[in-house]
């Protein structure tokens, strides 16, 4: 259970870490967003997903363009805009930051 738990978090902490990342590659439309999480084994669904896209556009980091769709409604596409980027670039130098002191705290010595 507490394994459970902190695993839980982990994945918590670095998932918006990955939405920025993913949509920085192209504009993406969520279940695009989902797919490439379902890829890397970071299991999120619509619910987590939607309200997270909303806060990071509300936060100025994504922007959003309606595209029309052949096989139904209108489709919104997700951006990062110039602050995201910023945000991302940031992430990135912690997230390298965090890798390191981890491989370092957890490698045996010899």
């Amino acid at each position: 259970m507490i394994a459970e738990n902190t695993q839980t978090q982990m994945r918590k902490g670095i998932l918006e870490y990955c939405i920025l990342s993913i949509i920085s590659r192209d504009e993406t439309y969520a279940s695009d967003i989902i797919a490439e999480l379902k890829k890397a084994q970071l299991l999120v669904v619509e619910g987590t997903l939607y309200p997270l896209l909303t806060r990071l556009k509300n936060n100025g980091l994504l922007t959003y363009n309606w595209v029309e769709s052949t096989s139904g409604p209108p489709r919104k596409y997700y951006a990062l805009s110039d602050e995201g980027f910023k945000v991302l670039e940031q992430l990135d130098k912690t997230w390298h930051e965090l890798a390191f002191a981890v491989q370092t705290a957890t490698t045996k010595k010899k």
